[in-house]
Formats: structure tokens, C-alpha cells, sequence
């Protein structure tokens, strides 16, 4: 072979190595070659002693690898968790780092917090991130641009040695201009992330940067790119919708950085890929450009039949926006919608037709990432579930979502209230000069330029429930600012409060069945069951819709088989320190069964909560907290879905969406307990928010008993059904005399395709008379007397008045008929503390009082005027016929009755006082017949023997 063959086949060789080399160890060009793809290897240095900055490190060699996207945490970066972490976030039980119970977590090596999900690895400060980049030739002159999708939270920025700038935006991308810095050949970029809270004080407890939720992390998400444009180049586009003129007006900001005026023309076309949109024209402006930055206005016709967007119907448009001069071209594409999200009195509007927002809350919780998705098919997934469930709003607590949110939520259907990243309180107040006050203008303007086009994007506020002196100053100046400035969303001062005639909404916690604070005051648990109750008197002073905020909060037991899903960068060791808890009790067994009683329970509540505002007059909505679990803030455990949006096993989407949808039937009951010799009366009325009224409807209603046997039934005068709530159907008048031993009925009412029901119970007025049940002795006390009586073999019911119970032996724990509001832990110990009542209903001794496994209304009497009794104060080997379900932190063996020997004698105690009253509680009356009834047949034969002495120990006198 010639000498200069095999030396040019070692060229080739030597290039095609070198080729490969640079491959690998620079950023490459993707099929766009005007786009640079970052993702994949960086190096990377933390910088635990902020010295990065003052020791030049953008000029040296970082030492350690880190993927990108991602955060420290997801490349197990960081600080192994100790009782030093510096969380982000408040806790306000601090019984962790003290009490005894929770001495083995504390330990090195089993270190378990039960505030929120426990991240594998831990870090707060700076972080350094860095890669090699090569930029082409061709990218000579032009305009270039690093856009970071997500960074958390604060970036600098050095090309070389050359530091580019600063930014801190935690709800849209952070985008630099690297034009001036940035020319053909191989450079080092270096980019120092800070997730500390530095003199931007956005408050610690905010979704947006929390360990309570998506963890304070350190790192960079979603895409991640430079990316090269002519120097005439499209800067930014602004859709502004007029359904009413059928045009959309488009503000067109055009950068231009060359030195000579030149002439461009601008060139607009929207299309659509639904096949019964009409075909529209394009639309050019010819216009001169002088170097910096223009903004053109154009307003586009959008046909003589544009088709709107709502939840219904997600009508989307792209509008393509090309500008173009001899030289160079540059285009863009906005996705937007033909809707009208507005107001008309007390009601939101869309399109001019009412609307109530049935929704949730987001908090940020990414259990396997630790931070925000930036996938549209998640995100598409959230919404599908929520949908599925009747929601048709969700609101994003103090933080704003990613752009895939925004479009996923366009293509579902669904409206968003976004918020910018700050909840000022407990350590940070808005509207004292401090720098957040800045902060909150620039970040909602970025969050606006950045998603403003998204239909689904109407409504914002500065985040969630401010302090501050002179916060109300502050935000009433703020929701002016943005409603002079753009008309596509509406707005309101902070979610929670203050209240102010200026806003476009009010977002209030006045509208619910339970107030933070109110304990067992609240109508849920204060006032016999009923659903005839609204908020028109809360509201009535409002000329702006009202939204209430945070309902429901109610709790469900932990569901202990989700710990092996927590398999992410988040572990659910606050779940093991609850099974724990619950196995040193002896109740490990009962896990399933206490979840699925406490959640029934939970749906029940969520129902009389979303029932009463869509029984509301005028009402504009409503924003659960939420429809799946916060894992934070104690562990507030309020979903029926769990933190990976599924369903828990006890309720599914079609029947929650019963009585949570876009057409609900309502009945307003007086009470919900009847004697055999009452008559049924109930008010039935429609909640309608659907797409069009409805014609021609003839509502039906009936009476089912338990085995699904109709009692009665019946139709209401047929009629049309217009847009809103409120709307009368007819009145249900029915007697239940043919009822004659106690029965829970259904009654259901069905309207078009929506059927919604409700539980009532008809107990018999004139009771019959209990064989041997003279037999029974039945006391409030634990006299000398009575414990001969059975010491001799006596007969005993012991039904005990509330307060009898000592506080250690269970008298001090606040139980209620509700389950827990939001957790015991952030609210110190607010009641109930206990999540309902977990039964046999096969029970012989329950078997002439109707029940299911689980609390119902026909309980709200009961627990009212009961104690709870420690369980294993009495005998571990107790099986209580109702046992009480305690909160997750304590797991406490909980009975409201159980029985036992005592002596030669048979005893069955009640903590529920049967006898105060029960001529007027036809719940206590009917339950003492049964149990009474139990007790006089062969049936009671309880096995457990107890000392007298452990049963007058129970009791304070």
C-alpha cells in the first residue's frame, strides 16, 4: 500500500476519533441547526461554603457529573437527612425532636420525620453546573439565546469568564441573551443555582419552593437549550380574543439589533385542526423597523362563525406569525382560544354564559421527582382525573405550573387560577417595601408574557392568604395594575383574603361547613345533619363572584400499601412511623378497615361541603383542598386520591361526579332522621351549569330501601331547565308510615341523565317490648350497687353521660362526628381528632339499629353526646361493637361500646349517654332498643373478663 494512502486513511481515522470525542464531550447540534440541546452530562460542584463566586469557579474545572434535566436529588446529590437539616418550611408540632414515641427516628441511620415525604438526599445553598459548548460557524451575527425551562430558584450566568446576568424566576423559563457573549468555536458555560431564601422573602411555606410539597431542590428541569434567531426576529406575541367582533387582536413585539432601518412585512394566519372550523386568510402588514424593539398591533378576523373555547368544548387555533424582510425571516407559533372568561354580577361567565368552578387545589406534589412535571402527557393525565371526578377549575397555591400545564389544560377543558410563587406569611409579609413587593409585579408580568395566551390561563393572584401591614394597600393597587393592563384574566388579591370591592372575585374561606379553629362548633358538627342549608347570607354583600376557599380538608386514614410507590426521589417514611404506631397498638389488622371507614366518612363530608355551595344562589364556586392528598403541613391526608392522583378504593370518579359536576340535583332536607309517623318533605332543586339549558325535562325521584326495593316513587312536572342553580323542581311530599321497624332509605332524584341521592333513616315511633328485658339493668353510674349486681351475675348496661370518661382513659380526646379538618399536627390538636366510627353491621347487637362499617348521619347523634374510651386501658383482648377511629399520629385503641364479664356478671358499656333526652333523640332511643334487645337474648355471652376495679377506673366520679 502507498506511504500517502494509509497516511490519508490515518487522517480519516484520527478525524472520525476526534469527531466522536467532541461528540461526547460537547453539546451538539440537533436536527434544527439553529438549536443547541443541552440536556444530558454537566460537570458539576457544590458549593456548601458560597466561595464559588469569590474563587472564579466559572474559570476552572468543575469536579463531579450531574444529568440535566434534573435536580441534585434525582442524581442523589446532597446531604444524607439528620435532625440538622435546615428545612424549608414550618413545623408546627415540634414533639418530633423530643417526645419519647418518637425517639427511635431520631436515630442515625432511621432517621424518619413525619411533617411531610422525606427526600433521599438534602441541600440548600449554591451548586455549580457546567458544560463545554460548541457554536457553529453559521450562528455568526445572530441573536442567541440560553432558555432554561425551570430552575429552582436563582441562576448566574458565565460564558468563559464573562458573567451574563442573574434571574430568579421560579413560574416561567429563565432566559438569557448570550448574543454579545456567544461567537463561533467552543466555549464553557457555568451556571450557579441558589435555592436559599435570600432578601426575596416569598415566604418559606409556599408551594413554589416548600419542602412541604415538591421539596426545595436544586437543579434545572424541563427543556434546556440555546437556540439561535435572525437579528430580526419575532420577540414575543399577545393574543387578545373578541368573541363579540369575531377578531383576535394580536400585539406583536419584533426585536431588531441590525444598524439600518429596514422593511419587513408581518405576516399572521390562524388555522385549526377541527374539521368544522371555517378556513381563514392570511393577514400581512408591511412595516418599517428601526433597531431595538417594536410593537406591531394587528387585529386578525376570525371568520363569521369562530368556534369558541370552553370546558365543553376546547376549541383550540394556532396562529402562525411570520415577519420577514428581503434578508432574513423569522416565525412563531401561539396556541389560543376564542373565550371570554368574565363576570356578570355574582356569576362567572364564559362566553357569556354562566359557569361554576368546581375545584382543587395543586400544590406542587411530584412524589417522584420532587418538582413539577414538565410532561404534557402528565399533566393531561391530572386534568383527564380530575374531570373524571366532575372538577372543571384548578387553582395552582402559590405557584404557577409549567407551559405542558397550561396546554394540557387547553386541550381538556379546564380553567386555571395561577399565583406568583408566594405565600407572605408566617415569616414574610407583602406590602412593607420589603423586595418581594417588587418581586410579585415582575413575576406575575413574566407569567402573563410567558402563558397569557393559553385560554385555560383566567384567573391570578399574587398567591395565597398575605400578611402584612399594609398588605391590603398593597394587592388593592396590584389587582388595579393588572386589570387596567389585561383584560383576559380576571383578578384577585390573594387567595384566602383580603376581601376589597376592587377585585374581579372574592376568594374567601367564609363559605364552608368547617372554619379553621371552629372545632366542634362548626355546622358539621355542632348542627343535627340537614341539607337546607346555603351561603346566600355570606355572599349577599358581594357585587363580584364569590369563590370559597379550601373547602373540605377532611382526612382519611393513611393507606399503608402506598409506601412501596414512593419509590422516587420522595419515600413516605411519615407512613412508616403511622403503621408503626398503629402495630404497637395491636391494630395492624385494622389498617384497611380504618382506611376505608374514615374515607367514607371523608366523602360524606366533601358531599354536604360542595352540596351547600351549589345550593347557593349566585354562588361562583368553590376550590377544594383538595381532591388528592398534600403530603405536607403535618401529613394532611384530605384526598380521595392519593398524591399519585389515584383513587383510594372507597369512592370512584361517576360517584363522586354525582354530587360534583356540571349538573347536580339537590333536595333541601330539614333532617335527615324520621319517626314512622312523619312525613318526608323535601324542596328539590337543580344545580345546571351544562353546555346548553335542557328542554322538556321531566325529573324522577324514589325511595329505595337497603335491598334496593323501591318504597315509592314518583315524578315532578316536566319543565326547561335554564343555565344556573337554585332552579326549582317540585316539592318530594311522602308518608312513611309503612315503615315499620327501622330502615335507612336512599332517596334519589334523577334529572336527564344526573342522578344524585341521599341517606335517610325512619326509625318506629312506638317501640315493642323487649322480652326478659327486666332483666337489664341500665345505669349512669358504677355504684358499689351495681357492681354487687354483678359480681352476683347481674345483667349491666352502663350508658354513661358525656364526661364521665377521665381524660387519660380517653375523656381528653375531641372526638365529633366529622372526620379530622386538614391534621391535628398543624392545627394543634384542633377537633375532631378522631375520623369516625368503624362497626360490625352484621353485629347482633346492632342488628335493630341500621348501620353500615362506617359513620353516617344517623351517627352525628351519638357521637355528639359520647367520650371515647381507651381501649387498652379496660383489656387488650376488647373487640369493641364500635370502635372509634384515632388520628394517625396516636393510633390509640378506641371503643364507643363494647361488653365483658365482670364478675359472674354480663356488662356492656357505652360511653354514649343513651338516657339524657331521648325522648327528643330518636337515634339514642333506637340504638338503646337494640342494644337492650341484644343484651336480653342468648347472643350476649361476652368472653373478656375485666375487674370491676378497671371499669371504675374509666370513670371521674
Amino acid at each position: 500500500m502507498e506511504k500517502n494512502t494509509i497516511k490519508k486513511k490515518l487522517i480519516l481515522l484520527l478525524s472520525c476519533v476526534l469527531f466522536m470525542e467532541v461528540c461526547l464531550s460537547c453539546t451538539s447540534l440537533d436536527n434544527d441547526s439553529n438549536h443547541i440541546d443541552l440536556s444530558g452530562e454537566w460537570a458539576f460542584q457544590i458549593d456548601s461554603l458560597d466561595v464559588g463566586i469569590q474563587q472564579a469557579w466559572y474559570t476552572k474545572d468543575l469536579k463531579d457529573k450531574i444529568h440535566l434535566p434534573g435536580s441534585m436529588t434525582t442524581n442523589e446529590k446532597g446531604n444524607d437527612i439528620t435532625l440538622e437539616t435546615p428545612w424549608t418550611g414550618s413545623i408546627q408540632d415540634s414533639s418530633f425532636f423530643t417526645d419519647d414515641d418518637y425517639a427511635q427516628y431520631r436515630q442515625p441511620g432511621n432517621i424518619k420525620v413525619p411533617f411531610w415525604l422525606q427526600p433521599v438526599k438534602y441541600y440548600k445553598g449554591a451548586a455549580w453546573y457546567q458544560k463545554e459548548i460548541t457554536i457553529p460557524d453559521s450562528w455568526e451575527g445572530k441573536y442567541e439565546e440560553l432558555f432554561i425551562e425551570r430552575a429552582h430558584w436563582e441562576t448566574r450566568i458565565w460564558i468563559d469568564n464573562k458573567a451574563v446576568g442573574m434571574r430568579n424566576s421560579l413560574g416561567t423559563p429563565q432566559i438569557y441573551d448570550l448574543s454579545k457573549v456567544l461567537t463561533p468555536g467552543k466555549h464553557t458555560l457555568t451556571i450557579r443555582v441558589d435555592n436559599r431564601i435570600k432578601d426575596i422573602n416569598i415566604g418559606k411555606n409556599s408551594s413554589s419552593i416548600t419542602d412541604h410539597t415538591q421539596t426545595n431542590w436544586n437543579g434545572m428541569v424541563g427543556d434546556l437549550y440555546i437556540i439561535a434567531k435572525p437579528v430580526l426576529h419575532i420577540a414575543d406575541v399577545q393574543l387578545y380574543p373578541d368573541i363579540k367582533n369575531k377578531t383576535v387582536v394580536a400585539k406583536v413585539k419584533v426585536h431588531y439589533s441590525g444598524s439600518q432601518k429596514i422593511n419587513g412585512r408581518l405576516r399572521l394566519m390562524a388555522t385549526s385542526d377541527n374539521s368544522n372550523a371555517e378556513t381563514l386568510k392570511p393577514l400581512e402588514k408591511q412595516m418599517e423597523i428601526k433597531n431595538g424593539n417594536k410593537e406591531f398591533t394587528v387585529t386578525y378576523p376570525m371568520g363569521d362563525h369562530p368556534l369558541l373555547w370552553d370546558e365543553f368544548n376546547p376549541n383550540l387555533y394556532s396562529m402562525k406569525v411570520e415577519i420577514k424582510s428581503d434578508e432574513m425571516k423569522d416565525s412563531d407559533k401561539e396556541v389560543f382560544g376564542m373565550r371570554d372568561f368574565s363576570t356578570k354580577g355574582t356569576q362567572f361567565m364564559i362566553n357569556g354564559k354562566p359557569t361554576f368552578l368546581r375545584g382543587t387545589l395543586e400544590c406542587a406534589t411530584f412524589p417522584k421527582t420532587g418538582y413539577p412535571s414538565t410532561s404534557l402527557d402528565k399533566w393531561l393525565h391530572i386534568f383527564k382525573v380530575c374531570k373524571s371526578y366532575g372538577l372543571n377549575h384548578m387553582r395552582f397555591h402559590s405557584w404557577c405550573p409549567p407551559e405542558e400545564a397550561f396546554e394540557a389544560a387547553d386541550q381538556v377543558g379546564f380553567y386555571l387560577q395561577v399565583e406568583a410563587s408566594s405565600w407572605a406569611n408566617q415569616g414574610a409579609t407583602i406590602g412593607d417595601g420589603k423586595p418581594l413587593d417588587q418581586y410579585i409585579y415582575d413575576e406575575s408580568n413574566r407569567m402573563v408574557k410567558a402563558y397569557g395566551n393559553h385560554p385555560s390561563f383566567c384567573m391570578m393572584a399574587y398567591g395565597n392568604e398575605p400578611a402584612g401591614k399594609h398588605s391590603v394597600k398593597y394587592l388593592t393597587d396590584f389587582v388595579k395594575y393588572w386589570e387596567a393592563k389585561d383584560s383576559r384574566i380576571l383578578y384577585t388579591t390573594g387567595s384566602g383574603w383580603p376581601v376589597i370591592p376592587e377585585s374581579d372575585y372574592n376568594s374567601t374561606p367564609a363559605p364552608r361547613i368547617q372554619q379553621w379553629g371552629q372545632g366542634l362548633k362548626s355546622i358539621i358538627n355542632g348542627q343535627a345533619p340537614r341539607t337546607n342549608y346555603d351561603w346566600r347570607n355570606i355572599i349577599s354583600s358581594y357585587k363580584q363572584p364569590t369563590v370559597s376557599h379550601e373547602i373540605g380538608q377532611w382526612c382519611v386514614y393513611p393507606d399503608f400499601k402506598e409506601i412501596p410507590e414512593y419509590d422516587g426521589v420522595l419515600q413516605a417514611k411519615n407512613f412508616e412511623i403511622f403503621r408503626d404506631r398503629l402495630k404497637n397498638h395491636g391494630m395492624a389488622n385494622l389498617a384497611d378497615s380504618f382506611l376505608l371507614a374514615s374515607g367514607k366518612l371523608q366523602v360524606l363530608c366533601y358531599k354536604a361541603d360542595i352540596e351547600a355551595a351549589l345550593r347557593t344562589p349566585g354562588f361562583g364556586g368553590f376550590q377544594l383542598l383538595g381532591l388528592h392528598d398534600f403530603p405536607g403541613q403535618g401529613t394532611a391526608l384530605v384526598g380521595v386520591l392519593n398524591a399519585f392522583w389515584e383513587d383510594k378504593g372507597y369512592v370512584t370518579g361517576e360517584e363522586y361526579s354525582q354530587f360534583d359536576n356540571s349538573t347536580v340535583p339537590l333536595v333541601r332536607l330539614p333532617k335527615m332522621i324520621y319517626m314512622n309517623n312523619e312525613n318526608l318533605k323535601a324542596e328539590v332543586e337543580i344545580a345546571h351549569f351544562g353546555p346548553h339549558p335542557l328542554k322538556e325535562v321531566t325529573p324522577t325521584w324514589s325511595l329505595t330501601r337497603k335491598d334496593g326495593s323501591v318504597y315509592e316513587k314518583g315524578k315532578l312536572a316536566t319543565t326547561n331547565i335554564p343555565l344556573g342553580n337554585a332552579f326549582q323542581l317540585g316539592t318530594i311530599k311522602q308518608s312513611l308510615n309503612n315503615i315499620k321497624k327501622a330502615e335507612k332509605l336512599t332517596l334519589t332524584v334523577s334529572v336527564k341523565g344526573f342522578e344524585n341521592s341521599w341517606d335517610i333513616w325512619v326509625y318506629p315511633a312506638h317501640l315493642p317490648t323487649i322480652t326478659d328485658q327486666n332483666k337489664i339493668k341500665v345505669t349512669q353510674t358504677f355504684d358499689p350497687s351495681i357492681v354487687k349486681d354483678l359480681q352476683d351475675g347481674g345483667t349491666v348496661l352502663l350508658t354513661l353521660p358525656k364526661g364521665s370518661i377521665k381524660p387519660d382513659k380517653g375523656g381528653n380526646i375531641d372526638i365529633g362526628f366529622s372526620s379530622i379538618f386538614w391534621n391535628t399536627a398543624w392545627t394543634g390538636g384542633q377537633a375532631p381528632q378522631t375520623l369516625g366510627i368503624l362497626c360490625d353491621p352484621n353485629h347482633p347487637a346492632l342488628q335493630s339499629f341500621p348501620t353500615s362499617f362506617h359513620s353516617d348521619w344517623q351517627w352525628w347523634d351519638p357521637v355528639t353526646h359520647a367520650d371515647a374510651i381507651r381501649l387498652d386501658s379496660v383489656s387488650f383482648d376488647i373487640k369493641p361493637i364500635v370502635r372509634v377511629i384515632d388520628d394517625w399520629y396516636t393510633a390509640r385503641p378506641l371503643g364507643l361500646i363494647f361488653e365483658c364479664k365482670v364478675g359472674k356478671g354480663k356488662l356492656l358499656v357505652s360511653s354514649i349517654d343513651l338516657i339524657k333526652d331521648k325522648a327528643d333523640r330518636p337515634v339514642a332511643r333506637q340504638l338503646l332498643y337494640s342494644l337492650k334487645k341484644y343484651m336480653s337474648s342468648k347472643n350476649f355471652n361476652p368472653s373478656v373478663q375485666v375487674p370491676a376495679e378497671k371499669i371504675k377506673a374509666l370513670l371521674v366520679h
